[in-house]
């Protein structure tokens, strides 16, 4: 949600210091995500004169002025606009201006001549549809003056991350209400006079509401006699501020009292609904199961049963709270509107809006939930601002269908002393009333001193128990306020859980290990196991979201790593190359039977880039496989983890992974998870550079193996004697194997086996032949080895070896 600073300030006065502010937004639960200046995007771009104009040579529809853009001495400028003359006050871009939509003025040639700037129109700067022209601007506008300033342009927007259970914060002027009830200050309500005919709407409009649940409250109103075209510069102003383009009068209308009341309106052209018993009738009903619908962007919709519509009494017309459709839309032709103000089931806007992907500002609201008390004076607001900058006329009274009526306000107690002892502070009583009522609460004394009455509006839906109340009493008198003790607890000891410790020690471990914690949504997008080629064997079925808050968060992940990858994405198109990041988070499964998904805690890690930055004399490696497998055996180290091997996974097993850079850990026969390099293809769907390393562990696995310490070793006593030995083997025979063999054939003496070398050679050792050198250690912990000791445990053990594996032994 974006807020103008100058538009909040017709409401509510607002504070100078924009930190200040923001910071204290986001103590109150409104986070603010972005700050942007607008005068700063009119950098570079200037009030200007036209000198001169001559025709330029090589072309009959350009010409080449000198402008006076107010520095030492005119620039040329090229332009191909009809509409000006020599003395014209206009507004010029400079080289090196950025106008809105990307545009980049550089120095260039047109047909040979050069050009040193741009004269604008009003579409180029964003300021309107007209692109017939240059903008001309008054004789008395100055020279050379920032054009942000000359136009008054100049604002300060907030971006704001509004939570969905404050749907009363999606308008300037429930945002309003929110920075009084911060400041304990006065807002300003908007109004508009409204002027009727005697022609009553009720003559010319019928409303029907076959299933009220689709729709509570439905009002229509009939404006007669306007002229579409383009909107006043202060409505065009208001709407660019916040990002939205202008389109027509009408149009730009319902956009604006949709941002500045959170009420989201329609306008059908009224000619070309179908009549029915003199009336144009509209209907809100359920869209039957295969109806088709054009909407304004253009498409053909095939609509489902649960889908709810707009429609005459022969077809649809509109996509209730998502879109109109097109064959009644408002266009230049259009002379006579019906304006639509209603409100409409959640649950069957949201999955209209996310199953046909048309996400929009009003679907947005419905979704959260729109007021259906005080819809008539919203709709007269609308109509009365219609009328002024269309110079329609209004039609006497309203169409107003709401079958359930007005229902009753909600009623509830706040105890002062209980909420003063769950806040831990004495908050003032008059400050919980002060408060309440800057945010639309009716707060009333009781018989009881103690207890409060509050009335909650029916815009604030949240409020629904008591200890709501106690919240908003809190986060407006601020928890930074609150002094911090300790709880009550006489001779308790506190002491951190197994599972605590272990993720304690894995935090360190990661960190050690250079990698970075992050978070990741739980939500998975339908296809993420699909691009990511990872088998389902395992994971359980999908968990799909009732409501998901996009098309693209439907589903409860199974596995982290495209979160992950995701992330990789993000910070690689941002020039951020080395990149190692890990998560402990929640996996999800559905399981035939069971009402509840099983949910599994899961340790995630990826690495992409490389450890160091480039030198000028070094390039510092990749990650690979070896990387990422360091990172699991120190984990391995710090848990103590008992018999830990690696296991090579096949391209079938893991396809998600390269083929020969892919195993599986193990802790003894448990299996913990596993690591690898991600296939190309794999990253490539996420938008990922590879080579990327990653790696997934079940966290109960890790605790389950998981030992307080390692055993004790002492200090070895007497002295190592270490032998080598070399195996000719063929490529399928593993170093696990090898390895394998020779800790079982060395017995206690062995102490280390250690691989130092791998040689190929066709020509020494053959076709599908290679050559594994081993370093081995012997040890006694009670007396010195004697040569003989040691050369009949090393023959021992090649011999076995050999006779396991096919190997011979290397001269």
């Amino acid at each position: 949600m974006k807020i103008s600073m100058k538009w909040l300030a017709d409401y509510v006065q607002v504070p100078d210091e924009i930190k200040a502010f923001c910071d204290q937004l986001d103590l109150t639960g409104t986070g603010v995500e972005e700050v942007d200046r607008l005068g700063d995007t009119f950098d570079h771009i200037v009030t200007a004169q036209v000198v001169s104009k001559e025709p330029h040579p090589d072309s009959d529809h350009m010409f080449v002025c000198q402008v006076d853009v107010g520095q030492a001495e005119p620039i040329q400028v090229v332009c191909g606009a009809q509409n000006f003359n020599q003395g014209d006050h206009i507004i010029t871009a400079l080289v090196g201006a950025e106008l809105p939509g990307g545009i980049k003025i550089k120095k260039s040639k047109l047909r040979g001549v050069t050009s040193n700037g741009m004269n604008c129109s009003a579409r180029e700067l964003g300021l309107g549809n007209d692109h017939s022209g240059i903008m001309i601007l008054p004789e008395d506008a100055p020279i050379g003056m920032p054009a942000a300033d000359y136009l008054g342009i100049g604002d300060t927007v907030l971006d704001l991350e509004i939570t969905p259970n404050r749907p009363d914060s999606l308008s300037v002027v429930g945002f309003a209400r929110e920075v009084g009830a911060m400041y304990d200050i006065d807002i300003t309500l908007p109004s508009r006079e409204l002027t009727e005919t005697d022609e009553l709407t009720s003559d010319a409009v019928a409303v029907q509401i076959p299933d009220p649940e689709l729709c509570p409250r439905y009002t229509a109103r009939l404006i007669r006699n306007v002229k579409v075209g383009p909107s006043p510069d202060w409505l065009v102003e208001r709407l660019a501020a916040i990002g939205q383009r202008s389109i027509n009068n009408i149009v730009d209308v319902t956009n604006y009292v949709l941002f500045e009341l959170g009420q989201p309106l329609h306008t059908f052209d009224f000619d070309t609904l179908d009549v029915e018993n003199g009336k144009a009738t509209i209907i809100v009903r359920a869209a039957e199961e295969g109806e088709k619908i054009t909407t304004l962007d253009g498409a053909e919709r095939e609509l489902t049963s649960d889908m709810t519509v707009i429609s005459t009494p022969k077809r649809a017309v509109a996509l209730a709270g998502v879109m109109g459709g097109i064959d009644s839309e408002v266009t230049e032709g259009t002379t006579n509107v019906l304006l639509e103000a209603a409100t409409f089931n959640q649950a069957h806007t949201s999955r209209t809006s996310r199953n046909l992907g048309l996400i929009s500002e009003s679907s947005i609201r419905y979704e959260r939930r729109v007021d259906d008390h005080d819809i008539d004076w919203r709709s007269d607001y609308a109509a009365a601002l219609i009328a002024e900058v269309s110079g329609g006329t209004v039609c006497k009274g309203i169409v107003d269908e709401w079958p359930a009526g007005d229902t009753p306000a909600r009623e509830l107690p706040l105890r002062v002393k209980r909420c003063q002892q769950m806040l831990g502070d004495d908050v003032p009583v008059e400050f919980m009333k002060s408060r309440l009522t800057r945010l639309g609460c009716t707060v009333a004394d009781t018989e009881d001193p103690d207890v409060l009455s509050v009335t909650v509006p029916t815009y604030r839906p949240d409020l629904e128990r008591e200890i709501d109340l106690y919240e908003e009493v809190l986060r407006l008198y601020g928890m930074d306020r609150i002094p911090s003790t300790l709880p009550a607890g006489r001779g308790r000891v506190g002491v951190l859980t197994p599972q605590q410790l272990i993720d304690a020690k894995l935090h360190r471990t990661l960190s050690a290990s250079g990698m970075n914690e992050t978070m990741t949504y739980s939500f998975a997008h339908v296809d993420d196991l699909e691009n990511l080629r990872m088998k389902e064997d395992g994971l359980g079925d999908p968990v799909e979201l009732i409501n998901p808050m996009n098309a693209e968060q439907a589903h409860m992940r199974r596995t982290i790593i495209p979160g992950l990858l995701r992330s990789i994405a993000y910070n690689q198109s941002r020039g951020v190359n080395n990149i190692q990041l890990y998560e402990i988070g929640t996996v999800f499964a559905a399981h035939e039977g069971s009402k509840k998904p099983k949910e599994r805690r899961k340790l995630a890690g990826v690495l992409a880039g490389s450890m160091g930055v480039k030198g000028w004399n070094t390039d510092p490696a990749p990650f690979d496989f070896f990387d990422g497998k360091g990172v699991l055996e120190s984990i391995a180290r710090e848990l103590a983890l008992p018999k830990v091997t690696f296991r090579a996974l096949s391209a079938e097993d893991a396809p998600h992974l390269q083929p020969g850079r892919a195993a599986r850990m193990l802790s003894g026969g448990d299996e913990i998870g596993w690591i690898g390099e991600i296939h190309p293809l794999a990253a490539d769907a996420f938008d990922a550079k590879a080579p990327i390393v990653a790696f997934e562990l079940d966290m109960n696995a890790l605790e389950r193996n998981a030992r307080p310490a390692r055993d004790y070793v002492d200090v070895p006593q007497f002295p190592e004697v270490a032998r080598d030995a070399a195996f000719v083997v063929d490529e399928t025979v593993t170093n696990e194997k090898l390895m394998q063999c020779m800790k079982s054939a060395g017995g206690k003496l062995l102490e280390e086996v250690r691989l130092f070398d791998v040689y190929r050679s066709d020509k020494h050792l053959g076709a599908g032949k290679k050559s594994m050198a081993y370093s081995l250690t012997y040890r006694a912990a009670d007396r010195t080895l004697t040569s003989e000791e040691v050369d009949k445990a090393h023959n021992k053990l090649i011999d076995k070896t050999c006779r396991a594996t096919g190997a011979e032994v290397r001269g």
